[in-house]
């Protein structure tokens, strides 16, 4: 979300202290002296500061401990590097799913590993490959995590099935709300998919217990407003 001052986690007012105290950056949760809070008390270092997209994602799904992709996926969309739009979600979406997945099972060194992966494979998928290929970076994004926690490859039999399986059920709802491209409500689409697809067809929930109200219309030409199942009046 793009913001001209304020906290950019959440926009409200930042305070500045007379005397410092210790606080944890939202993105890469190092521990710092700071005299700079916002009222809710987020802190963001200078060095996550200045962080591409990119980086900003990687950092930030490597070093949560949430267990709602949705929820990871909120907190990185209201980062100002990450546009309205644009091919970071391509690899967003993957980095959400991946960092809730292994928050889940507890496996946090494979965590890393495999977000690094993701953001190698994402990096194929390039920006408006939903209306020039007909196939959205979100649903693909879906399709790298999928594989990479299987360890699916072009030559294996089940995890190939399946992570061909998981990329058509989220193109199929992302598809189905119509376009034009809104790289939010498909990221949205796309993950809340994903889980499903993951506790229907692994066993793994990762919970979803954050409500999806989007608060991006505003920067969105294209919005579909009341069409959009996540539009917020």
């Amino acid at each position: 979300m793009e913001k001209s001052s304020g906290c950019i986690v959440c926009g409200k007012e930042l305070t500045y202290l007379e005397i410092p105290k210790r606080a944890k950056c939202v993105y890469c949760s190092d521990v710092q002296d700071t005299s700079t809070l916002c009222v809710n008390g987020h802190f963001v270092c200078d060095r996550c500061h200045r962080l591409p997209a990119e980086d900003v994602i990687e950092k930030y799904c490597t070093t949560t401990t949430i267990l709602d992709p949705i929820a990871i996926a909120q907190t990185l969309m209201k980062n100002p590097t990450v546009n309205m739009h644009g091919p970071e979600h391509h690899f967003l979406v993957p980095a959400a799913l991946i960092a809730a997945y292994y928050n889940v099972k507890g496996n946090l060194d494979t965590k890393v590993q495999k977000i690094g992966q993701a953001r190698q494979r994402a990096e194929m998928i390039k920006g408006g490959f939903c209306g020039f290929l007909g196939d959205c970076g979100a649903a693909v994004g879906t399709g790298i995590f999928l594989s990479l926690i299987t360890g699916a490859t072009p030559l294996s039999r089940e995890e190939w099935k399946l992570s061909n399986l998981i990329t058509a059920k989220s193109l199929e709802k992302i598809a189905m709300h119509g376009g034009p491209r809104c790289c939010k409500r498909n990221s949205f689409l796309a993950i809340r998919s994903a889980a499903d697809f993951t506790r229907e067809n692994l066993g793994i929930v990762m919970p979803i217990t954050t409500p999806i109200t989007c608060q991006f219309s505003a920067l969105n030409k294209e919005c579909l407003t009341k069409d959009c199942p996540f539009y917020l009046d």
